[in-house]
């Protein structure tokens, strides 16, 4: 388990994990969640007391289009393996982290 945070405006780079999937709990800000897995592309509004999956293989991003931080628990499973788990992808927005 772990809890992050991006500052308002700021933009994550786009990835896909290998073999973890993720449980997302938002915790506090506003913001948006981009996931694409084959054919299938969604954007979700984040909002506090949201909870979201992101399954293995998936490509996503997030960005923070509130006045405060988004906080966000997530839970990996099976446990983060390490260096290497996310290999970059192309999102929809531009990195801004």
């Amino acid at each position: 388990m772990i809890s992050f945070s991006l500052e308002p405006g700021a933009i994550s780079k786009a990835v896909a994990h290998k073999t973890v999937e993720e449980i997302w709990y938002v915790v506090t800000g506003q913001g948006q969640l981009w996931r694409r897995r084959g054919e299938r592309e969604e954007v979700t509004g984040l909002a506090p007391g949201l909870s979201l999956t992101i399954p293995v293989g998936t490509a996503f991003q997030f960005r923070n289009d509130g006045d405060g931080p988004l906080q966000i628990i997530a839970v990996t499973m099976p446990p983060w393996p390490g260096g290497g788990e996310a290999d970059a992808v192309a999102g929809i927005w531009e990195p801004a982290i």
